[in-house]
């Protein structure tokens, strides 16, 4: 074999080899785990995973029900917004059950639970108001006394 032609294949076959992967981890998300879910506002997708059952089940009983989905609350206002957050959550929960690195009581990170809160002020804007600056926002978080609105427990 000319020494040309092995140089060649190796960069080849590695590349072959990694779109194989790529192809078989998305046909994981998108088949298995029904990834594509993920990309609509239906709350039954939140429950794809047995792990959010309860969450799931607690926003069914919830008096935002009938207001809201799970989008609304978890994830920001704007397309762009939005989506970067859903794939950062994603990338964080199928870390989380991939690995089974995740508690038995789920707790939301900084960043998720500033969202929350952020939703809150957004939604009841003419409650909230009255009650901080927005401009300087001065601390107020909804989630610590209201922790239960969204997902009866």
């Amino acid at each position: 074999m000319p020494v040309g032609l092995a140089a060649i294949t190796a960069p080849v076959f590695l590349a072959t080899a990694a779109l194989g992967l790529a192809a078989g981890v998305a046909g994981y998300a998108f088949i298995y785990a029904k990834g594509s879910s993920y990309l609509t506002n239906d709350p039954a997708a939140c429950a794809n995973c047995h792990v959010m059952q309860e969450y799931y089940d607690g926003w069914r009983q919830s008096p935002h029900h009938a207001t809201a989905v799970c989008n609304d609350c978890h994830t920001p206002a704007g397309t762009v917004p939005k989506y970067a957050v859903k794939i950062e959550n994603g990338f964080h929960h199928s870390l989380a059950f991939t690995l089974g690195g995740y508690p038995d009581r789920i707790t939301a990170r900084p960043s998720s639970r500033a969202v929350v809160n952020g939703q809150c002020k957004h939604c009841h804007a003419e409650i909230t108001h009255d009650m901080t600056d927005f401009s300087r926002d001065e601390g107020l978080d909804c989630v610590r006394c209201h922790a239960s609105v969204g997902h009866l427990r």
